[in-house]
């Protein structure tokens, strides 16, 4: 039986991530990780992350689970959701915020003409608001197990007004289009990681969860 270990701390929607992973996976052992000891014992991580990037940064530290974090993403088979798949970068432009820094590169800020600025009321000059919220098609822009049995463009649930830049573009599994093409997801050596929400994302998320489950790296 595998272990998958979904951390907890203080910052992640791993309920919801839990019922999912049970769904695809129901004869593992899905569990939630709020001790170092729980990460160490697990054959899997899920790395889950919503709320402003600062504030989870600052959990993540106080929680005393960063280091067992950075261990695992460096020896187990890592899946990073939302915010989680931004810390794993340098740096946030989200309140100047440093990252987990273990790829190279910056999390964006949708901004531009394209974009409503605060101080708009709504979107009637076309504009597109932020957050990005809502299904958008996701262009796969290489092969990679986590794929599996999920058709090119096919929708997934995004939640987010910042998106991971990375620095070396071999690092992009996926792009969307908001306004401008961004990276959605990254993939290295044993780490996978998404911008969307696959427990938002009905049968293709559960199937992008159920190939995690299976994924030799």
């Amino acid at each position: 039986m595998t272990r998958i270990a979904i951390i907890d701390y203080g910052m992640g929607n791993f309920h919801s991530v839990a019922r999912a992973l049970q769904a695809a996976a129901p004869e593992d052992d899905v569990f939630i990780a709020r001790q170092p000891s729980d990460i160490q014992s697990a054959d899997r991580i899920v790395f889950p992350g919503q709320g402003a990037m600062p504030d989870c940064m600052h959990t993540l530290e106080t929680s005393g689970l960063r280091d067992a974090v950075v261990q695992a993403a460096r020896e187990k088979p890592l899946l990073g959701v939302c915010v989680g798949e931004q810390m794993l970068f340098e740096h946030s432009d989200e309140g100047n915020t440093p990252g987990l820094g273990l790829f190279a590169g910056n999390v964006r800020r949708f901004e531009g003409p394209a974009f409503d600025h605060p101080s708009d009321a709504s979107d009637a000059h076309g504009r597109l608001k932020v957050p990005h919220m809502g299904w958008n098609p996701v262009h796969q822009t290489r092969a990679h197990p986590l794929w599996q049995g999920i058709e090119q463009d096919t929708p997934f649930y995004f939640v987010h007004s910042y998106y991971a830049q990375p620095q070396n573009n071999s690092l992009t599994a996926a792009t969307s289009l908001y306004g401008h093409a961004f990276c959605c997801a990254i993939a290295a050596n044993n780490i996978f990681a998404v911008q969307f929400h696959p427990e938002k994302s009905a049968a293709p998320g559960l199937q992008l969860y159920r190939n995690f489950t299976g994924w030799q790296p």
